[in-house]
């Protein structure tokens, strides 16, 4: 984690009783999407309490790219110049075929209109693009991990 991070995540831990902060062992400092206005707009989205849930590919998980998202973990949530901007807390990790995914999880990403048929749309064409750079084909069927998350700081 970088330094900035790393200052702003132990300012919010150094505000916990020791039990508050005996209950966290997974932290990580990351934005959101793979482009600076969306990285930003995002953000901004999780600062505010919009935005409260995203999706990945699972294949990233199982090519042990990353570690499995899990539940208790604290994200710093960054924006594209890396400064934090709040840090979050996942509540819910789980996987489900992109076709499955509902409305209710569509509204929970807080981006577009919060529409399924919008999610739809824009995340049909974010992970073609990732499957492409990974040479594998995009289907309706491709498993995504969903997370929900909450702000715990700001």
């Amino acid at each position: 984690m970088e330094k900035q991070s790393q200052a702003y995540l132990d300012k919010y831990l150094n505000s916990l009783t020791k039990s508050e902060r005996d209950k966290h062992s997974s932290f990580s400092s990351d934005y959101f999407c793979g482009d600076e206005h969306n990285a930003n707009l995002c953000a901004d989205l999780i600062r505010i309490g919009k935005k409260t849930a995203t999706c990945s590919l699972h294949h990233w998980y199982e090519s042990d790219e990353d570690p499995m998202p899990i539940v208790g973990h604290l994200q710093v949530v960054i924006d594209w110049n890396k400064k934090p901007i709040c840090i979050i807390h996942i509540d819910s990790v789980e996987t489900c075929k992109y076709n499955e995914v509902t409305a209710e999880f569509a509204y929970s990403e807080g981006e577009g209109d919060r529409s399924l048929e919008w999610w739809r749309k824009a995340h049909w064409r974010f992970f073609t693009t990732e499957c492409q750079e990974l040479n594998i084909e995009p289907s309706a069927e491709m498993l995504l991990v969903l997370e929900r998350f909450h702000v715990v700081h700001r």
